[in-house]
C-alpha cells in the first residue's frame, strides 16, 4: 500500500513537473555541446521555480529511499543518497555561479528566498530519523559489507554528515539547530552581500595631472579607461579592486590619496551605516558557538578541524606560531628599511600601511634593480593562459582547444575542451578573467558538474576558473602583474584537480578534500609560474615577441625572498584572526573591533601591516567556506614547497614520472583515501617544514 501511494505520489510530481520543464531550462535536459549549461535561455525569472521543483523532487526521492521496505545495504541507501538531488545540485550550482560573477539586485533578492529554503531543505533530510536509521544501520554493518576503499570512504563521509548534520540530537535540540543553520545562512548572505557592495561603491576620481603623479602610463590608462567606462569624462578612476588598488598604491607619489585609497579599502563593513558588518560577524561567530556545544564541541573550531587534516585548534596554532616569530622579525627589517629611504629623502614622517606598497618598491629598485612595471609587458594574459597550459601538456600531456560553440553567460568568458594526451575528451573548462560591478571581488575554481561515475558512464567535469585581472586598456592587451600571474596559475592548479579527478562518487572526486589539503593542488603551481623554464615558456613581450631577458628572470628569482616578511605576517595575521573568532567559549556577541584589536596586538602586530583581511570583510570566514580554516593554505604550503622539492631534487622540472605519480595520487584520487596517505604514496615520504622556512626566507 505505502509502495503504492508512493508511486502514484511520484508520478504526479512527474506529470506537473513536465509542464515546468517544457518551459524552463534549468529543469530540462542540456543538449548543448557536453551538456554544459545553455546561458543563451537561461532567464533569471527561471531560478526561483527551478530551485522550487528541484527541492519537491529531491524530497521525493529521498522519500522514497526512506519507503524502501528492503533492508538497508550500501546500495539502496548510501548509493541512492548518493545519485538523489541532481537537479537540485545542477540548478544550485549554476545560480551560485551566477549570484558570484554576474549578481544584480534581482539575483540577490531570489538569494534571499531561496537560502532559507535550501537550508531548511538540508536540515529536513540531516535531522530525519529514518533515514539517518538506514545510514546507520548500514555503518555498523561497514566490516562486512566488502566495500571498495573508495566505497568504505564514502559509507564513513556520509555518516559523519549526519552526526555533524544533527542527526543524533534530541527533538528540542533539532529545532534550535534548524534555526541557527537559517540564520547563519542569511548572515553569511547578508555579509557578502555587503563586502561586494561596499567594495563597488568606492570610488576615486581624479581631475588633475597633479594627482597622477608617479603613475606609469600603463596605470594612467587603466584609470582613464575606468573612468570612460563609468561615464566620467576627461577624468581618472581608481577603485579597490586590486587590479586598479595595488599599483596606485606601488607607484603614486601623492601619499594623501594613498592613504584615502587604502582606508577606504580596510575599512569596508566598519562605516557604522547599512553596509556595516561588525554586529552581522559576531553574531555569526556566537551562532556558530551555539550550534558547536549542540554537537558536542567546545568550540566552532574544533567542530571544524575533526574533519581536517590539522584535527586540533591547538595543531593549527602551534604552525601559526612557529611561523610568526621568524616572519615578525623579519618585517621588522623590511621597516627599518623603508623608514631609512623615507628619512633620507627628507621625509618628516613614520612609515604607514598606506605606504608599504611605494616604499617596498623602492626597497625592490634599490636592492634587486627591479621595476615590477618592467615585467608587466612580458605578462600578456593570453600569453600566461597559454603558459598554464603548455605546462600542463608537459607534465601530463593534456591539450586545450577554444571552442566557441558553448553558451556563454559573458563576452569576457573563453570556454576550452580538454583532450587527454591520447585525444580523447577530459573536461571543458570556463576562464573569466577580468572584474565588473556585477563580480565579487578576488579569484576562485568551481564547477558546473563535478567528475564522476554512474551506471558504467563516465561523467566529465565541467569547471570554471574566475578571476579580477587588469581588463584591456584603449590599444593595450590585459597585462597583468607577478601577484596576477601567480593567482591565475594558482587558481588552475584547482581546475586539474577538478578536470583531471578519476573517482567514482562525486561526493568524493575532484576537490572534495579536508580544506587544509585541497590548497595543496593550488598552490605548487605558483611553483612553477616564476620558475626560470617555465618563465622560457610563455614570458614574451606583448609587443614585440621578445621572451623575458635573462637579465629580467634572474632579478625575479633574486628577489624571490623579498618582502616575505610583510607578505606572511599579513597572511598569518589573518589566519589568527579566523582562529580567534571560532575558538570563544562564550556565546556573549563580542565588540567586533576590540576583538579584532586585542587578537592582534597582543602577539605584537606591528601596525604598519594590516591584517590581510580585516574581520568586517573577511568574506573566506564569514561568507565562504573557510572558517576555522584560512590557515589552511599555510598548512598546504608545507605540502606544495616539499613536493616541488621533489621535482627539484630530479633536475627536471616536467619529470615525467613524478607528474605522473602526481596525476594518480592527487589529482585523481580526489578525497577517496585520507589526505595523507595520498600524499605519502606520491612523495614517498610525510612532508618536511625546512622547504617552506626556505621559500620563505625564514631560516
Amino acid at each position: 500500500m505505502v509502495k503504492k501511494i508512493l508511486m502514484t505520489t511520484i508520478i504526479g510530481f512527474l506529470l506537473m513537473s513536465f509542464t515546468m520543464e517544457e518551459k524552463n531550462p534549468l529543469l530540462q535536459e542540456w543538449n548543448t555541446p557536453f551538456g554544459t549549461p545553455p546561458f543563451d535561455k537561461i532567464k533569471q525569472e527561471n531560478y526561483l521555480p527551478a530551485f522550487k521543483a528541484a527541492i519537491e523532487k529531491h524530497t521525493a526521492e529521498v522519500e522514497a529511499i526512506i519507503k524502501n521496505a528492503e533492508k538497508p545495504t550500501f546500495q539502496n541507501t548510501i548509493e541512492e543518497l548518493e545519485y538523489s538531488g541532481e537537479l537540485l545540485t545542477r540548478v544550485s550550482r549554476v545560480f551560485a555561479a551566477m549570484s558570484e560573477a554576474m549578481t544584480n539586485d534581482e539575483l540577490q533578492d531570489i538569494s534571499k528566498e531561496v537560502t532559507p529554503m535550501l537550508s531548511k531543505h538540508q536540515d529536513d533530510i540531516n535531522l530525519n530519523p529514518e533515514l539517518f536509521k538506514r545510514v546507520k544501520t548500514v555503518y555498523e554493518q561497514k566490516d562486512n559489507l566488502k566495500l571498495t576503499t573508495e566505497q568504505s570512504r564514502l559509507l564513513d563521509e556520509y555518516y559523519k554528515s549526519f552526526v555533524r548534520g544533527g542527526a543524533n540530537l534530541i527533538d528540542k535540540d533539532k529545532e534550535e539547530f534548524r534555526k541557527i543553520n537559517e540564520e547563519l545562512s542569511m548572515l553569511s548572505l547578508q555579509f557578502g552581500e555587503n563586502v561586494l557592495k561596499e567594495t563597488n561603491k568606492y570610488e576615486l576620481v581624479l581631475s588633475t595631472e597633479e594627482e597622477l603623479a608617479g603613475l606609469p602610463e600603463t596605470i594612467k590608462e587603466m584609470g582613464a579607461s575606468e573612468a570612460a567606462e563609468k561615464g566620467y569624462s576627461g577624468k581618472w578612476v581608481y577603485t579597490i579592486q586590486r587590479p586598479s588598488m595595488y599599483p596606485f598604491l606601488t607607484y603614486s607619489t601623492r601619499r594623501d590619496l594613498r592613504e584615502k585609497l587604502y582606508k577606504a579599502y580596510i575599512n569596508r563593513g566598519d562605516n557604522d551605516d547599512s553596509l556595516d558588518n561588525k554586529k552581522i560577524l559576531s553574531r555569526i561567530a556566537s551562532l556558530r558557538l551555539k550550534k558547536a556545544n549542540l554537537l558536542g564541541y567546545t568550540t566552532h573550531a574544533n567542530y571544524v578541524l575533526d574533519d581536517e587534516m590539522a584535527k586540533t585548534p591547538e595543531q593549527v596554532y602551534d604552525l601559526l606560531n612557529k611561523l610568526w616569530t621568524p616572519a615578525l622579525e623579519v618585517a621588522k627589517k623590511e621597516r627599518a628599511d623603508m623608514q631609512k629611504i623615507i628619512d633620507n629623502e627628507g621625509g618628516n614622517f613614520k612609515l604607514q600601511s598606506w605606504d608599504w606598497w611605494y616604499y617596498a618598491d623602492k626597497v625592490k629598485k634599490a636592492k634587486y634593480d627591479l621595476d615590477e612595471e618592467e615585467l608587466r609587458p612580458y605578462f600578456k594574459v593570453e600569453n600566461v593562459i597559454k603558459g598554464v597550459f603548455g605546462l600542463s601538456t608537459k607534465l601530463w600531456g593534456i591539450t586545450f582547444e577554444e571552442r566557441n560553440d558553448i553558451p556563454k553567460y559573458h563576452p569576457d568568458v573563453k570556454t576550452f575542451e580538454v583532450k587527454d594526451k591520447d585525444g580523447s575528451h577530459i573536461a571543458i573548462l570556463y576562464t573569466d578573467y577580468f572584474p565588473r560591478d556585477s563580480k565579487r571581488g578576488g579569484a576562485w575554481m568551481d564547477v558546473f558538474t563535478k567528475q564522476s561515475k554512474k551506471d558504467g558512464k563516465f561523467i566529465h567535469p565541467i569547471v570554471y576558473n574566475v578571476g579580477n585581472f587588469a581588463k584591456p586598456t584603449g590599444d593595450k592587451p590585459s597585462l597583468i602583474s607577478v601577484d596576477d600571474v601567480n593567482t591565475l596559475f594558482h587558481e588552475f592548479g584547482h581546475a586539474l584537480h577538478g578536470m583531471l579527478s578519476n573517482c567514482t562518487y562525486e561526493s568524493l572526486s575532484g576537490t572534495s578534500t579536508p580544506r587544509d589539503f585541497v590548497e595543496f593542488p593550488s598552490q605548487i603551481m605558483e611553483n612553477w609560474c616564476m620558475n626560470p623554464v617555465v618563465l622560457k615558456e610563455y614570458a614574451f613581450h606583448y609587443i614585440t615577441g621578445e621572451p623575458l631577458p635573462d637579465e629580467l628572470i634572474q632579478k625575479i628569482n633574486n628577489s624571490g625572498k623579498f618582502n616575505q616578511g610583510f607578505a606572511t605576517v599579513e597572511y598569518l595575521a589573518a589566519s589568527f584572526l579566523d582562529m580567534d573568532w571560532h575558538t570563544i567559549t562564550d556565546t556573549t556577541e563580542q565588540n567586533a573591533s576590540d576583538f579584532e584589536k586585542n587578537s592582534l596586538s597582543k602577539r605584537g602586530m606591528i601596525p604598519e601591516i594590516i591584517s590581510r583581511y580585516r574581520s568586517t570583510y573577511f568574506n573566506h570566514i564569514f561568507s565562504g567556506g573557510y572558517s576555522s580554516g584560512y590557515y589552511s593554505y599555510i598548512w598546504a604550503e608545507v605540502l606544495d614547497a616539499d613536493a616541488f622539492r621533489a621535482f627539484e631534487e630530479t633536475g627536471d622540472v616536467y619529470n615525467q614520472d613524478l607528474a605522473g605519480k602526481y596525476r594518480k595520487y592527487i589529482l585523481s584520487a580526489g578525497g577517496t583515501e585520507d589526505a595523507m596517505k595520498l600524499y605519502e604514496q606520491f612523495r614517498g615520504k610525510a612532508p618536511e617544514i625546512e622547504p617552506l622556512l626556505e621559500k620563505r626566507g625564514l631560516n
